[in-house]
């Protein structure tokens, strides 16, 4: 029985996709077709690395063919490899060798064919389609998060998210605030708005509602606490309010659309071997499909290209976006040093080594497979306005998966697909988050927070392919209204970023 995985002839390790134990024999089937085996010279658990050939101290680990750390001492094979023998390394990171044809597998054309697929959706007045028809009550600080979640709870219809930004901010980072609720107002799931504010926050109601007005026509009324009489009052009048933008949102109906007005999102969170192996490629592999369909897709969580940056700039339409790509990355590296760390620390996460992720590159080569093999057509900063029909983006995102998440919704994302290898219930209140895994006891242990069920990527029967065309299937059938996990527990959590610390 193949219990373990080579993803590329140039890897010098193994993925245990069972437990091992010392002496079990490890076998493995190349990607061309002939088989391998090693046997493993102590205990390995699921998901973890088990040397293919001897390592020299110095040298380095490859997986995914491309570098993933430094040999720390003399690994023999069969040994497993993880944090106490292999570490981060920019010593050998051009240590792969990468021959024409593999530098310019490039991109995928981007071209689109004809539009196959379609889905009900609500089609806004500035012509962009919505997958839900939310009302928003927006809070514009932190003041005013409180009283917008006792309106939306009394109006069914309405959505919120708490919001621990909006005063005391330095201007960059005030402005970052206000862009951001802009965005997530004027995504096309949200119908209509209610903002509202205490009085006498640095995100006041007018500079919110301008930043909304550039984006949007959509119908916005204002509530302002300090001068309708205090929080009581607030509510009150707030729902009387959010009742009636509810009614004239239940006037809209939903029409057939192409899959090509969609801007699909991806993330991943709570990720082990298996994201890697088996539900970032998937997710690769519908984001290429709409693509082809003509759609945008958006890859983001800019730490998490880290060490994989290089793979995804010779993907680049042009140089000028492959530099952009390029700079994201080496600016957030320069901003975490201001503070005395280094990209490195935090990551992997505990959680991260423990399903087996052993650096951060390691991390990031599996992380960049949700990009599947398209062209990447443009680089966007945080929560800027996504363009559609634009093929393969990236937005500059942190890679904490509410603000991430946050970030590609408030540029229009009607929709995030998000991989978890150990389990995450990340949700957010304006567009739904389908979440999937490739890892069994997951799916198992964490049912109610998983849509889609991907371990046959690693195992089978199901061919990538028809994982694929069931996975696109549920994202057609989520645009046509049928909750996610996240939806149904009413997940929301929102986390907009910070530039510094406030005043």
């Amino acid at each position: 029985m193949r219990n373990g995985v080579i993803i590329d002839d140039r890897d010098n390790v193994v993925v245990a996709i069972y437990p091992l134990h010392a002496g079990d024999e490890v076998t493995y089937a190349l990607p061309g077709g002939e088989s391998g085996h090693v046997v493993a010279n102590q205990d390995v658990p699921l998901f973890h690395k088990v040397a293919r050939q001897d390592i020299k101290a110095g040298q380095a680990v490859v997986k995914y063919g491309e570098f993933i750390g430094q040999a720390t001492c003399d690994i023999k094979a069969g040994d497993h490899v993880h944090v106490h023998n292999c570490a981060s390394s920019d010593a050998l990171k051009d240590a792969v060798d990468v021959d024409a044809d593999v530098q310019n597998e490039a991109a995928r054309p981007s071209a689109p064919v004809a539009c196959t697929r379609t889905f009900m959706g609500y089609r806004r007045s500035d012509g962009r389609v919505g997958i839900r028809n939310h009302v928003l009550i927006l809070p514009t600080s932190i003041c005013a998060s409180d009283t917008t979640e006792r309106i939306a709870r009394a109006v069914e219809g309405c959505v919120t998210f708490h919001n621990q930004n909006g005063c005391s901010q330095v201007d960059a980072d005030q402005q970052l605030t206000v862009d951001t609720l802009a965005g997530l107002a004027s995504n096309p799931n949200i119908h209509s708005v209610l903002a509202v504010s205490l009085g006498c926050e640095g995100c006041q109601n007018d500079l919110v509602v301008d930043a909304i007005r550039k984006r949007t026509n959509k119908r916005i009324e204002t509530l302002i606490i300090q001068q309708v009489g205090g929080s009581i009052k607030a509510v009150e009048e707030g729902t009387r309010l959010a009742r009636e933008l509810v009614r004239e949102a239940s006037l809209e109906v939903r029409t057939e659309c192409g899959i090509d007005e969609l801007i699909f999102g991806t993330n991943c969170g709570g990720s082990d071997t298996s994201s890697g192996l088996g539900s970032n490629p998937l997710i690769g592999e519908v984001s290429d499909w709409m693509v082809s369909q003509g759609a945008t897709t958006v890859l983001c969580e800019t730490p998490e290209l880290f060490g994989g940056e290089h793979i995804l700039a010779r993907r680049a339409a042009t140089k000028e976006i492959g530099d952009q790509l390029l700079k994201i990355v080496y600016d957030y590296e320069a901003y975490v040093q201001k503070f005395g760390a280094e990209m490195r620390e935090g990551n992997p996460s505990p959680g991260n080594m423990a399903g087996g992720l052993t650096t951060l590159e390691e991390k990031s080569l599996g992380c960049i497979h949700k990009a599947g093999h398209s062209t990447i057509n443009a680089v966007y900063p945080y929560a800027a306005q996504l363009d559609a029909h634009k093929g393969l983006v990236v937005m500059d995102t942190p890679g904490n998966d509410p603000s991430s998440v946050g970030g590609i919704i408030a540029g229009g994302c009607q929709l995030v697909v998000f991989s978890t290898g150990l389990g995450t219930p990340t949700g957010n209140a304006i567009a739904p988050v389908l979440r999937l895994t490739a890892n069994g006891r997951t799916a198992k242990t964490m049912a109610d927070n998983i849509d889609f069920d991907a371990q046959a990527t690693i195992y089978g029967p199901q061919t990538m392919e028809e994982l694929r065309d069931q996975l696109i299937d549920q994202i057609i059938r989520v645009c046509n209204g049928e909750p996610t996990c996240a939806e149904a527990l009413g997940y929301t959590e929102t986390a907009l970023p910070h530039l510094c610390n406030y005043m």
